[in-house]
C-alpha cells in the first residue's frame, strides 16, 4: 500500500467514527434520553459523563443499564428523581448506552 493510500485510508477511518459518534448522539436525541440528560453536566438526571464513571469496566453493564432504561426507575441510583420508562427500541437503547459509556 501506498504511503498516499494510507493516508486517505486513516482519513477515511476516522471520517466513519466520527460518522457513528454523531449518529449515536442523534439515536441519543431522537429517543429522548438528551431531555433528561446531558454529557457533560447533571440536568435532570446524572451526566453521560457520570453514568460512564460508575459503570466503567463491568462486564454485561450495557445490557444491564439497557433493561432498567426500558423499564424505567423509580429512582435511587442516582437521587429521588425517577426515570420513565424509554418507548426506544432496544437496539438503540443499547447503542445509546455503548456511546455514553465512551465518555
Amino acid at each position: 500500500m501506498t504511503r498516499t493510500a494510507k493516508k486517505a485510508l486513516v482519513v477515511i477511518l476516522l471520517m466513519s467514527a466520527a460518522m457513528v459518534v454523531q449518529a449515536d448522539q442523534q439515536t441519543a436525541m431522537m429517543s429522548g434520553c438528551l431531555g433528561c440528560h446531558k454529557v457533560d453536566a447533571k440536568l435532570i438526571g446524572p451526566s453521560f459523563q457520570d453514568i460512564a464513571k460508575k459503570y466503567a469496566g463491568q462486564d454485561g453493564i450495557v445490557d444491564a443499564l439497557a433493561e432498567t432504561v426500558q423499564a424505567g426507575s423509580d429512582g435511587g441510583k442516582w437521587g429521588d428523581t425517577a426515570m420513565p420508562p424509554s418507548p426506544a427500541p432496544i437496539a438503540d437503547i443499547k447503542k445509546v448506552i455503548a456511546w455514553m459509556l465512551t465518555h
